[in-house]
């Protein structure tokens, strides 16, 4: 999720919400209308593509939800005003261009003309204020505008972000997630956006149920494409299923492939493998306002006696590096630091000396992200090691959500995915009053750092205080990372114009179906 998905998050530690009444479908259009509006023929080149995920979206409100699989489904309904380009720099989207004043305290975008919202309205100022003003109020990152004072429709194409203090990484807050996308200020006002998506993106949505989301494609669409006639999502959790499902031409597309095939299936003409380094990691965390888990050593105990390095082979084979910090080694943002590796030794030394044994751990996992139990059955080999017993506990993907959000677990595992800031890394998850700090650390030198961070401009200066914030939280085991996985997706031949990107969304605008 969350992943916040993703979200998430992804899975991030990630929110949860109903779609629809749990479970049954929510008809937003005609099912008997053709491709376009009003079953008019839209722009696309033809076909459907079918497209399997590995969980149900939580909710359809863009704005609050973190789930990986809400975004998968929504990043194809809705925009952003910037967006990552192929090295992650924001590049225009919704917003056409941007300055800054010299203080660095005023942010004034120029917005796009002739831009039409799926329910025929247009697009302006009104509803990029309304929408980021939701967010800050009620959305899932509303902490990534801690430094804006306000968002001001100057005129019907001109949206001017006023700030208290300068923010460096405001581009990417505003781009780089699917959770800032801009809806409609009729439909925030009206409180729809839980029943119904409409965005300005390439796709709207059709229908959701329990299994099956149904896209088509949008005709008014201000960019290039869509080429497809429309998009079915199926919910298939088991991955094995998934790929077999595309080797017998079931279904077109599919979120993941089971790690242990990968290499293999790379050498194949029967499909195509999109893989790339991503910037996602895979971690797990202890919940802090327990006992012993409140005690730092105990945590780094725990952190001595995992070996990362195995949990990534049993997890991902060869499509993942193990890590001990969070931000990969492809990003400017990455810092060298692995303090633990595997000492068993060193770990039980630490349980001694706390007083600590006979340990039993509720361990939180979910089938829809199946690494997640792959890693906690190496971690429960690992721990028994030192004496401490793991109960692998294996949720449903809204289940976990909720239970995280109550705080029910001694421990979870998931995964953060579609990071590029280091901003994005630490701070929500690490900050005592982060909004994603489900396991309840609380640090008044990260604190102090993540703080610095948000408002440093001098890039080199930026890294160096990340670079001590990521040495505290790795030594207080506010988590305890794994690895950074590649994102490795998979399609048929006849689907061309996909790319698997870095940034970890997923979008269909450019894809063809070519049969």
């Amino acid at each position: 999720m969350r992943i916040r998905v993703l979200a998430l998050a992804a899975a991030a530690a990630l929110l949860t919400t109903a779609c629809g009444d749990g479970g049954g479908g929510v008809d937003v259009d005609d099912p008997d209308a053709g491709p376009g509006e009003n079953g008019e023929a839209s722009g696309a080149e033809g076909g459907t593509l079918i497209a399997a995920i590995g969980g149900e979206p939580d909710q359809l409100n863009p704005l609050t939800t973190t789930s990986s699989f809400a975004f998968t489904v929504l990043e194809n309904v809705y925009d952003t005003l910037v967006q990552p380009g192929d090295d992650l720099s924001m590049e225009p989207a919704l917003a056409e261009s941007w300055e800054t004043s010299d203080d660095l305290l005023t942010w004034t975008f120029q917005l796009r003309e002739g831009v039409t919202f799926h329910d025929g309205s247009d697009f302006t100022s009104e509803d990029a204020v309304a929408s980021l003003d939701y967010i800050v109020a009620e959305g899932a990152n509303g902490w990534r505008f801690a430094a804006v004072d306000s968002f001001e429709a100057t005129d019907d194409y001109t949206l001017t972000i006023h700030l208290n203090t300068p923010a460096p990484n405001l581009l990417t807050q505003l781009g780089n997630f699917k959770g800032l996308s801009i809806a409609p200020a009729e439909a925030i006002e009206a409180g729809t956006l839980a029943d119904e998506a409409v965005g300005t993106g390439p796709f709207r949505l059709v229908s959701s149920g329990a299994d099956v989301i149904e896209l088509e494609a949008f005709e008014d669409y201000w960019g290039d494409g869509p080429h497809l006639d429309g998009i079915e999502f199926r919910v298939i959790p088991d991955e094995g299923v998934k790929l077999t499902n595309l080797e017998t031409g079931e279904v077109d597309w599919i979120d993941s492939v089971p790690p242990e095939q990968v290499t293999d299936l790379e050498g194949s003409d029967a499909l195509t493998i999109g893989r790339t380094a991503g910037f996602d990691y895979w971690y797990m965390s202890l919940n802090n306002e327990r006992e012993p888990f409140d005690d730092p050593d105990v945590r780094r105990a725990i952190a001595f006696a995992i070996d990362p390095a195995a949990i990534a082979e049993a997890a991902k084979f060869d499509a993942a590096t193990p890590n001990e910090t969070a931000i990969p080694e492809g990003s400017f943002w990455y810092h060298e630091y692995a303090p633990f590796g595997h000492d068993p030794d060193q770990a039980q030394q630490l349980l001694d000396e706390a007083g600590v044994s006979g340990l039993t751990i509720d361990l939180m996992v979910t089938n829809e992200f199946p690494e997640t139990v792959t890693a906690a059955q190496v971690i429960e080999s690992q721990l028994a090691e030192v004496g401490i017993s793991v109960d692998i506990r294996t949720e449903d993907f809204g289940t976990w959500l909720a239970e995280q959000g109550e705080g029910n677990f001694d421990a979870f595992a998931l995964g953060w995915l579609g990071n590029i800031d280091p901003d994005d890394f630490y701070y929500a998850q690490h900050h005592s009053e982060g909004v994603n700090n489900f396991q309840g650390f609380s640090d008044a030198e990260v604190d102090e750092l993540l703080d610095q961070g948000r408002v440093e401009v001098d890039e080199d200066a930026r890294k160096a205080i990340y670079d001590q914030a990521a040495e505290r939280i790795v030594d207080q085991a506010s988590y305890i990372y794994f690895y950074n996985p590649d994102i490795v997706e998979a399609w048929a031949p006849h689907v061309t114009g996909y790319e698997t990107l870095a940034s970890a969304a997923t979008r269909f605008v450019n894809t063809r179906l070519e049969r």
